[in-house]
C-alpha cells in the first residue's frame, strides 16, 4: 500500500541493508490510527527488521517513516512515540509486577499519586489487579506476557508494537490471550503492529495483514481478502491450505486442467498460457451438485483423514494433473453419501473460488 498524507504512520521507500545483504526492499506502507496491523511471514523475510526499523533500534539505509505528520527516520528509540512487547517478556527480575509497569513512567518524572493511580488502572485492565506485589518469577508465562504488555502502554504511547508477543507460550494460553490483546486494544483504541509468522493469529487478531517474503511485501489486505483473494502463488500457499494444479488459458475466462474445461476468472491471462490453477480444500463441492454438468470433475478417493468436525479427502483423477488433491467434507455429507476410500465421487469446483496464477 503506498504511503499517503492521511494515515497515522506513512512509512515511504524504506530500505535495509546489512553489508551485502538485503533484509528490506523499497517498502512503502500506510497504517492507520488505531488500527491493528499484521506484519507475517516465514522466518528471514524482514518483518521484524522492518518493525525495528519503525522503532529506530535498526535505521534504515534508506526511505522515510512519518508518525503523526512528525518525520521520525532519524530519531533515536527514545525520542519516538511507542510501546514495545517482545517475545522475551524483558521485565526486570527484581521489580514488582507494580514497579514493573511504573518504570516508563518514573522515567517520565510523573508525580507518585498519578503513577499509582495508573499502575492500578493498567493491572485492572490485564485481569490482575491483585498481582502488583509480585515479582515475574511468580508469575505464568501468559501473566508475565500480561505485564509487559501493561509496561508498554501505561505511558499512553501513540503507537503499540509487538514482536512475536506469544510464541514463547503454550497453544491454549496463546489462543487466550490473543484474545485478550485485540480486546485492549480495541478498548483503549491504540495503534498496533504486531509481528508474527502465525497464520491463524494474524487472521483472527489483524484489521489488515501485511504478507512479507524476502523483504518486499507481498499483500496488503483484510484477513479475508488476504485468504480469500492472494495475490500470488507464495500468499495462496502461506496462508491457509491450498490445492495447486497445473493448467491452460483455453480462452477468456476458461482453463483447461487436464481434459476438463472449467470456468473462472483469468484475469487478462492469454488464450494458450501455462497457469497455476488454484482452490482451497473447503471450496470443493461433492453435495447439492445434481443436475449440473459445468466445473464437475470425476475423481478417486484415495484417503480419508478424521479431524473432528470434518474429514480431509485425498482425491486423484485423470484430470488432476499435477497429482493428489485436498478436499474438506463435513460429517454430514460423507455419512450422506457413505463415502468411503475407493469411491468414484464427482467434485465441483465452483468457478468464484478458483484462483489463476502465472504458472512459475
Amino acid at each position: 500500500m503506498a504511503s499517503g498524507s492521511g494515515a497515522y504512520l506513512s512509512i515511504s521507500g524504506l530500505s535495509k541493508k546489512f553489508g551485502d545483504f538485503t533484509a528490506l526492499r523499497d517498502i512503502s506502507l500506510d497504517v492507520h490510527e488505531g488500527e491493528f496491523v499484521c506484519f507475517l511471514g516465514p522466518s528471514g523475510c524482514g518483518k521484524t527488521t522492518l518493525l525495528r526499523a519503525i522503532a529506530g533500534l535498526d535505521i534504515q539505509t534508506a526511505g522515510q517513516i512519518v508518525q503523526a505528520g512528525r518525520d521520525i527516520s532519524a530519531l533515536p528509540p527514545s525520542e519516538r512515540d511507542f510501546g514495545i512487547v517482545f517475545q522475551s517478556y524483558a521485565l526486570f527480575p527484581n521489580l514488582t509486577v507494580a514497579q514493573n509497569i511504573a518504570y516508563g513512567l518514573e522515567s517520565l518524572k510523573k508525580p507518585k499519586a498519578a503513577i499509582a493511580a495508573r499502575v492500578g488502572e493498567m493491572l485492572a485492565l490485564i485481569g490482575l489487579p491483585d498481582q502488583g506485589a509480585k515479582y515475574p518469577a511468580q508469575l505464568s508465562g501468559g501473566q508475565q506476557q500480561r505485564v509487559a504488555l501493561a509496561r508498554a502502554m501505561a505511558t499512553s504511547p501513540g503507537l503499540l508494537l509487538l514482536d512475536e508477543p506469544l510464541s514463547a507460550l503454550d497453544a491454549k494460553v496463546r489462543v487466550h490471550l490473543r484474545s485478550e490483546i485485540k480486546s485492549i486494544q480495541r478498548r483503549l483504541g491504540v495503534t498496533t503492529i504486531m509481528v508474527t509468522h502465525d497464520q491463524e493469529e494474524a487472521l483472527t487478531m489483524a484489521d489488515r495483514i501485511v504478507v512479507m517474503n524476502h523483504g518486499v511485501i507481498e499483500q496488503v489486505g483484510t484477513p479475508a481478502e488476504i485468504y480469500q483473494r492472494p495475490a500470488s502463488v507464495f500468499v495462496a500457499d502461506f496462508i491457509g491450505t491450498m490445492n495447486f494444479m497445473p493448467g491452460e488459458v483455453v480462452e477468456k475466462n476458461r482453463v483447461r486442467l487436464g481434459g476438463v474445461v472449467l470456468r473462472c476468472e483469468t484475469n487478462g491471462h492469454r488464450a494458450g498460457q501455462p497457469v497455476t490453477v488454484a482452490i482451497r480444500p473447503e471450496d470443493l463441492n461433492a453435495q447439492d451438485i445434481e443436475g449440473r454438468t459445468e466445473n464437475l470433475i470425476d475423481l478417486t478417493v484415495e484417503d480419508l483423514e478424521f479431524l473432528g468436525s470434518f474429514y480431509r479427502a485425498r482425491l486423484s483423477g485423470v484430470d488432476i494433473t499435477g497429482g493428489a488433491i485436498e478436499a474438506d467434507f463435513s460429517m454430514n455429507m460423507v455419512r450422506r453419501k457413505n463415502v468411503t476410500v475407493g469411491d468414484r465421487l464427482p467434485v465441483c469446483l465452483p468457478p468464484d473460488h478458483i484462483r489463476i496464477f502465472d504458472q512459475s
